[in-house]
Parts: structure tokens; sequence; C-alpha cells
């Protein structure tokens, strides 16, 4: 026992205690990003859906955090295969304090959970407003095994888009946002045409949902302002050292965030001569979609232009949801996230490799081969195309496999049934409200006292 503590004191103190604290401050800024896009989601969502919604986002750092430590982290970042890690840290066995470049093992995993929730939360999404909440706790356990963590390993542990291929994804251009987009959309086709015991119910009817205003715009303001600045140590740990990279991240990052959302803002209030909480806040999504593969790569000027090519991209993918197309072939995208995850997250991607910059990677000590543009490097762009596809095709299918295998188990029917799709879900799966202007219904004549009224002596 006491050799053991010994040798793990030891290992401590091999590591930068600066560098440690950094990571470890990133690591809670960057975690409360997970239930704020819960709470953005019920902003997004119909004022009777908005608690269900982001309840989706608390399920799934509770659920990601017993799956990263059971099985996750050693799938993603074990020794092992193309997309695989082996069992070696199975319930963190040995992830202690042993360095992962100059911080604890136990911290790089902690931090890294936070990319799986994130991804997670924002795929989840696309239960929003049709799908029960009961089901979602399954789904989040498979999804975060066979999906996210195989992307994971091959891109960032050692697999083969990384390793072999040789792409170039800073922070998660593909296991984060097209893994997300692409599942979330997987998830929300399903709904509208489900295979198994939710198109088998006479009590369900798969239909499009109507498009309307959010919810509730004091929590679009209230999540963008924590995602925004939380993003920021997002981008600037996944550098996981205190140095000038980590600093040129957290400064792209917000400069394209801005670009996106002055874009996006400014076009809104050109069409209708009005400003937009909700426009301003899509804007700096598209932006912070765009700078995430990027962000150790790319200068200021570059993220500037990234910003604005993000709002412009994301906002004509937006226009989707709002034509007879989707309402003919009852296409659902209520958390944005296709729109913005998934179509910025491959443009962002592919964007990556056409301008990537060796001489920025090299402020973190970092050596690449840049990208097309700047270096001269025409095979990065096929790099970060191959990886596109893998990352959409794996998350896709993975995703609507998942779903559909949920929804063939009794009592884990995945569609909601049309009365509670009708009144809200808020009222039937937690008979909770996010919205304080409604009323429960046990408690509409409530009054403090048995007759209504006070007497005072």
């Amino acid at each position: 026992m006491a050799s053991e503590t010994s040798s793990v004191l030891k290992a401590w103190e091999e590591c930068d205690k600066i560098d440690t604290l950094f990571i470890l401050v990133c690591t809670v800024f960057c975690w409360t990003i997970v239930p704020t896009v819960g709470i953005a989601y019920g902003g997004y969502a119909w004022k009777r859906n908005g608690m269900s919604a982001a309840m989706a986002a608390v399920l799934t750092i509770a659920t990601c955090s017993i799956q990263w430590f059971c099985i996750g982290y050693t799938l993603a970042y074990g020794d092992g295969g193309w997309f695989f890690g082996d069992f070696k840290h199975i319930f963190h066995i040995g992830v202690l304090s042993e360095p992962v470049g100059t911080i604890p093992a136990i911290l790089f995993s902690e931090f890294q959970l936070v990319f799986e929730a994130t991804v997670c939360a924002i795929a989840v999404g696309g239960f929003c407003e049709r799908g029960r909440l009961w089901p979602v706790v399954f789904f989040i356990a498979l999804w975060s095994t066979f999906v996210y963590c195989p992307l994971a390993h091959s891109v960032w542990g050692g697999g083969v888009l990384g390793e072999d291929l040789g792409v170039l994804d800073f922070a998660g251009g593909t296991p984060v946002h097209v893994c997300s987009g692409a599942s979330a959309t997987a998830i929300s086709i399903y709904l509208s045409y489900p295979l198994f015991r939710s198109r088998k119910s006479s009590e369900r009817t798969p239909t499009h949902i109507r498009i309307h205003r959010p919810g509730n715009s004091f929590f679009q303001l209230l999540s963008m302002i924590i995602i925004w600045g939380s993003w920021l140590a997002f981008d600037a740990g996944t550098v996981l050292a205190l140095n000038f990279q980590s600093v040129m991240a957290l400064c792209v990052t917000n400069l394209c965030a801005s670009a996106g959302a002055l874009t996006w803002a400014c076009l809104t209030f050109y069409e209708t001569g009005r400003w937009s909480l909700d426009s301003t806040f899509m804007g700096a999504i598209s932006g912070l979609v765009m700078i995430t593969p990027a962000a150790g790569f790319i200068d200021m000027p570059t993220a500037l232009f990234f910003g604005m090519f993000g709002a412009l991209l994301c906002r004509q993918a937006l226009r989707i949801k709002f034509t007879k197309f989707a309402q003919h072939w009852r296409w659902v995208d209520n958390g944005d996230t296709f729109a913005t995850h998934c179509i910025g997250g491959i443009a962002a991607t592919i964007c990556t490799g056409l301008f990537a910059q060796k001489k920025v990677a090299a402020y973190g000590g970092v050596e690449i081969d840049g990208g097309v543009f700047f270096d001269g490097n025409v095979r990065q762009l096929w790099v970060q195309i191959v990886e596109v596809l893998v990352g959409f095709t794996w998350s896709f299918a993975g995703s609507y496999s998942i779903i559909a295998l949920i929804d063939c188990v009794p009592g884990l029917e995945v569609l909601a049934i049309d009365k509670h799709i009708n009144e809200g879900l808020d009222l039937n799966e937690t008979e909770e409200f996010l919205s304080g202007i409604l009323e429960y219904p046990d408690e509409v004549d409530y009054t403090p006292t048995p007759k209504g009224n006070i007497a005072l002596d």
C-alpha cells in the first residue's frame, strides 16, 4: 500500500503544476457546456417542451460519466487498433497520476469525458419535442460506447484516421460536430419514419412538427453566454498545456464566434429591420463550430473569414426546415443540429485542410504539413474529406441502428404518443416546467390557505 501510494505521488511530481492547473480550470468551465446545451434546447423548444428538452442533457452528463469510467476511456484512448482501444484501463485501472503529456492521466481523462458528454448532449437534441426520455438513457450508454468512442479513438487515440491517415482535427470538427449533427439527424429521421414498436403503436402517429418561435429567449441568452465563454476553454484546453498555442486557440475561437454572430445578426436585421437574439446565438454557434477543428492551426485573419463563411453557409442550410419539402417529408430539425453542427462541421473540417498553417501549429511545438493555400499540401484536402465521409457515415448509421434497436424493446418505444406531443412533453415526461408561466394541473386553483385568504389578528 505504501509503495503504491509512493509511486502515485512520484508520478504526480513529474507533472507540470501550471499546465495541470490550467487544464483543471478548463475542465470546470467546459463541464458547464453539457447542461447548458440542454438549456439551449429548452429555449428553442415550445414552452411546454422546455424541461424535457433540457433534461436529456442532464441525463447525458450523468450517464456519460459512468460509461466513461467503466469502459469509455479505455475504448477511446487505450492502445489498440484502428477504431477501438484495448481494455487495459477498464474501470480506470492505472489511470491516476501518470503524466499524459505534462498533466495527470486522471485529469486528461476527465477533460476528454467533457468532450464525449458535450457531443452526446448535442446529439440527443434529435429527441426534442417528439422523443421519450426513458429510452434516451439507453441510447446515451450505447451511443457513447459504439459511436463516439471508436470515432474519438480513430482521430485522437492513435487510430486509423489520426495516426495513419494524418487528419488535422484540433478539437473535434468530425468527432464533435459532424458526429453530433449526423447522430441528431438520424434520431430525427427515425422519429419521422420509425420501423418497429413506435410504428406499430395505435397511439403514435409519426408526423412533422410545426415550426414555432423559440419558447424562451432568456434561456437562449443564458446559453449563448455560457457556451461561448466555455468554448474558449474547450479549444484552449485542447492543447493540454499553457503555451502560446493555447493562447492563440482562445483568441481565434472568440474572433470566429464574434464574426459568425455579427454576420448572422446583420443579415437578419437587413431582411427584417429588427435585431434578433436567436440569429445572434445561431451565428455564434456556427462560428464556434467552424473554428473547432482549426483552432490550433489558423491565424486571426483566417478565423475572421471562417466565422463569416460559417454563418452564411449554416444560415442557408437552416432554411431547409422552413420549406414545403421539409413539411412533406417530415423533416424536423428543431434543435438546428443539422444546419449548424452537421453542415458547419463538414465545412469546418474541409476548410481546415485548406487553410491550416504549419507555422501556427509550431506555436505549440506541433509539426504538421499544413494545408493547401499556405503550405501547398494538396493531399491534406483529400485526407479531410475522407475523415468527413467516415465520420458522417459511422455516426449516422450507428445512431440509426441504436435507436432502431432500442425501439424493438417493449416499454422503450422512442416516439412519444400523440396525446403527449400535443399537450407538451413536460406535462407527461417530467411533470415539471422550465417556463414559469405554466401551471401544474393539480394546482390550477391553488391558494396558500384553505379559503384563499389570510386573516390577520
